[in-house]
């Protein structure tokens, strides 16, 4: 049995238009995704590769035999340029370059100088399998150590498709099904194309799902962040700081922890406006950052307060990174209007133990506790908690 080249082409057609204005939605509605971009153009391009497809009947072949199927292979490897966008991969363009250029010159060979549609479905399917096999090994090998849905389908739909081509090749090299032109399929060839078509929507559909884990992603960062200084804010420092004692429970490795208030900064925000005591939340946050250590956690718990948390720190060190903090920030005047403005900060120390276990409100009283008494005696200086626990149990 032989079936319509044209109509399977128009069932082609339809599938990439509407996979189309998907993805030409997707990419205009979230202009950062980078990848959607990518696949918007894939689906664009093989949509233009089956209205040229269509012009087979009505006119010479070589036209769109040649251009037809280089534009496919082109929309192939704009889907695996998208994939290494996402993963922040190095564009594929001189491979893929090589790919559908080679192709083009053999699809030509193929059309005008020794027309065999066998050989052109062997060369076209085994053309497309070489960008289709990378996307799938960079899928495969993702650097992301998180469970993705979507790249699983998509992978799991590309290696799909390859193997259809595969056996599409070799039906069509030995003539199994029946004989096949440009205009009509046999009933092998029928199938295969349509199966290339409903794994082409799922592998799409995977990548979809992988733009929706991205998104999901950077709002469940976004909720993390502080809006003003871009470090963690409250809610992601209290989640550290479980997550730390937690830690720190199950290995009895000590971690310290820093409560940091900025000196007189109510007075700055009353005298030269809010936008002054927002540089100043700025500044400390840069030379904070600049005096601590990989794997420290800085984050804004309140409105002029900051916290800090030093994993695997003993006492001393602790004590130490909060000297450097405090003549850091005394060091660093704000610039505001043509003013400089002095800023100081005031910090509590408190270390972890078995005692606290994991009660993070105990840890951070006591870091509160410390605090109070740095600003008590005098600010723009530290104290530890026990130190200043230590006359408090003599007393009593």
């Amino acid at each position: 049995m032989q079936l319509s080249a044209q109509t399977l082409q128009i069932v082609f057609l339809a599938n990439f238009i509407a996979l189309a204005v998907v993805w030409g939605y997707v990419a205009h509605s979230y202009p950062s995704l980078i990848p959607a971009k990518f696949w918007a153009a894939s689906t664009f391009v093989a949509t233009a590769s089956a209205l040229v497809s269509l012009l087979r009947p009505v006119m010479d072949p070589v036209f769109p035999v040649v251009v037809g199927n280089s534009m496919m292979l082109l929309a192939c490897c704009l889907a695996w340029a998208g994939i290494r966008q996402f993963y922040g991969l190095s564009m594929p363009v001189r491979s893929s370059a090589a790919v559908i250029a080679a192709a083009a010159v053999l699809l030509t060979v193929l059309t005008v100088v020794y027309d065999d549609i066998n050989l052109r479905i062997a060369v076209f399917s085994a053309a497309e399998c070489i960008p289709l096999g990378l996307a799938l090994r960079d899928l495969r090998t993702r650097p992301s150590a998180h469970k993705s849905p979507g790249a699983d389908l998509a992978s799991g739909m590309l290696a799909c498709i390859m193997l259809i081509h595969a056996v599409r090749s070799v039906c069509s090299l030995l003539g199994y099904g029946g004989p096949v032109s440009v205009s009509n399929f046999n009933g092998v060839q029928a199938v295969a194309f349509t199966l290339l078509i409903f794994t082409s929507m799922m592998a799409n559909f995977g990548f979809v799902l992988m733009a929706i884990d991205r998104l999901r992603g950077e709002v469940a960062g976004l909720a993390l962040v502080d809006d003003l200084t871009g470090i963690a804010n409250r809610r992601h420092f209290s989640l550290r700081l479980k997550e730390a004692c937690s830690r720190a429970g199950r290995l009895d490795e000590p971690f310290a922890l820093l409560v940091i208030d900025l000196d007189g900064f109510k007075a700055i925000n009353d005298s030269h406006g809010h936008g002054a005591g927002d540089e100043c939340l700025r500044t400390f946050t840069r030379v904070a950052q600049t005096h601590l250590r990989i794997g420290d956690m800085l984050a804004r718990t309140g409105g002029d307060e900051f916290g800090v948390i030093l994993p695997s720190t003993s006492l001393s060190e602790a004590a130490l990174v909060a000297r450097n903090l405090v003549k850091a920030c005394r060091n660093n005047a704000v610039h505001w209007n043509g003013q400089q403005l002095s800023l100081t900060a005031s910090i509590g120390i408190a270390v972890w133990s078995g005692t606290i276990a994991g009660d993070v409100q105990k840890l951070i009283a006591e870091a509160d506790h410390a605090l109070y008494v740095a600003k008590k005696q005098g600010r723009d200086r530290l104290a530890v908690h026990e130190q200043v626990a230590a006359p408090l149990r003599k007393s009593a």
